[in-house]
């Protein structure tokens, strides 16, 4: 006769209504509540930074042109697809991705571009604000090890790789 395996549905924390099957996955929900909520400002950084480097993708002029417009472009296919990872995670962890300008605009440490600025300007708008998405993606790091949250760390620590790269490439544009 087979050993009946222990059940450990009784552990998991209640489904909202209309939320489906509960989420057990290892971490506690106060611990996924505030990692999704501190992903939920990367995913406003990002998608802002998107914006931003998409707009001047579009707009750049100048002696630097063909350089700018091409990295650009790079640069803004790249938040496009990190937006995708990092909205995942937070379903993954239980939790609603945010998905609105507005949720964006409160949450985001990266302000919106004054007009069209200079080329030189844009890269150094564009530097600010992947230093400030990997100030942001690094806050999360203490809540996620907290929680034993090592898919999140590890997003965490690929989002910051590329954030510090990619600034440290836009100032040699400036040296």
């Amino acid at each position: 006769m087979a050993k009946k395996s222990k059940s450990f549905s009784s552990a998991a924390p209640a489904a909202k209504k209309g939320a489906g099957q509960p989420v057990d996955i290892g971490i506690a929900e106060s611990d996924r509540k505030v990692i999704a909520d501190g992903l939920n400002n990367l995913l406003a950084d990002t998608f802002a930074l998107y914006l931003k480097t998409h707009a001047f993708h579009w707009n750049v002029t100048g002696p630097m042109f063909q350089t700018l417009h091409l990295m650009f472009e790079t640069q803004y296919n790249e938040l496009w697809l990190a937006t995708d990872l990092i909205a995942e995670r937070i379903r993954s962890l239980g939790h609603e991705a945010d998905a609105s300008l507005s949720s964006f605009l409160k949450r985001s440490s990266i302000p919106e571009a004054d007009g069209t600025p200079e080329a030189t300007d844009m890269i150094r708008e564009l530097v600010k604000g992947h230093e400030a998405a990997a100030r942001t993606a690094r806050s999360i790091f203490p809540r996620a090890e907290k929680g034993s949250d090592e898919s999140t760390v590890d997003l965490l620590t690929q989002r910051l790789q590329i954030h510090e790269k990619t600034a440290w490439m836009l100032r040699s544009l400036l040296a």
